[in-house]
């Protein structure tokens, strides 16, 4: 393991790379992209960068968090060479915000608890931004749900939230009846409404769990598509395709695979 000392003469390094890979004898393709193309790009390396740190592979996060900073560099480069802001100053700028909102850390302000240290960096992080609302600042693009969480966390904040998450689950309860109702009347725009609704209120009881709800969906699709795997494969092994069974034959064998292998199989 390198020691954290030799941090700066690698990021100095990869902050050459990059200049010589968009320069004048470059790589063609390096200097084709712009901020949309890498945008995409960027998003794929953090996602990536997630399922290894879910999936505990230090080795793999290690390779990926490298990824994740090539593309902030990548896109620092091209806004430099725009002559708009340099990595210095992305840099320079987080270095003061993060000593600036720690003033119990790097100041004489006394704060021992960690939700008055939340409460002070959300004012702080409001006024500095010179926001109207405390919801501004939730990326559009960010996944629903997980935007969903951070709504809720905003408004928790200020004391409007349920008091426990078995009271926030019944507030998915109550929701689904409604669903319920506007299925009942075919109602299609009510029920995306309801839908959204049901949606909303399980973002909060994860949250109130200490849960992320777009890990917890993640998770679960991953085990969907395990199983449904293996469903596929005993088909074939019965000489059978996917379509040439029953659902209720299909549905008896994923539970049987359900209770062989248990619930996170």
């Amino acid at each position: 393991m390198k020691k954290a000392a030799s941090a700066g003469r690698g990021f100095q390094e990869l902050v050459g790379i990059l200049a010589s890979l968009r320069g004048p004898k470059g790589c063609p393709w390096d200097k084709e992209q712009d901020e949309r193309s890498i945008a995409g790009y960027f998003l794929e390396e953090v996602y990536e960068a997630v399922d290894a740190l879910g999936e505990g592979d230090s080795k793999a996060l290690a390779e990926e968090l490298g990824d994740v900073l090539m593309e902030v560099v990548f896109l620092a480069r091209i806004n430099e060479e725009k002559g708009r802001f340099s990595i210095s100053d992305a840099l320079d700028g987080i270095n003061r915000k993060l000593v600036r909102r720690h003033p119990h850390v790097f100041g004489t302000m006394k704060i021992d608890t960690a939700d008055r240290v939340l409460d002070m960096w959300v004012r702080r992080k409001k006024k500095e931004k010179k926001r109207a609302s405390h919801f501004e600042g939730i990326s559009h693009a960010a996944p629903a749900l997980l935007a969903a969480f951070q709504i809720g966390q905003r408004a928790a904040h200020f004391g409007f939230d349920w008091p426990s998450a078995g009271d926030a689950l019944a507030k998915v309860r109550e929701e689904v009846g409604e669903l319920e109702e506007a299925l009942s009347g075919k109602d299609v725009r009510e029920a995306e409404e309801e839908l959204g609704d049901c949606f909303f209120a399980l973002a909060n009881v994860a949250r109130k769990l200490r849960l992320n709800p777009e890990t917890a969906l993640r998770q679960a699709n991953d085990k969907f598509v395990r199983r449904f795997t293996r469903l596929e494969q005993r088909l074939v092994k019965q000489g059978r395709e996917l379509g040439e069974a029953t659902l209720l034959e299909m549905d008896a064998t994923w539970e049987g695979m359900k209770k062989k292998r248990g619930r996170t199989a």
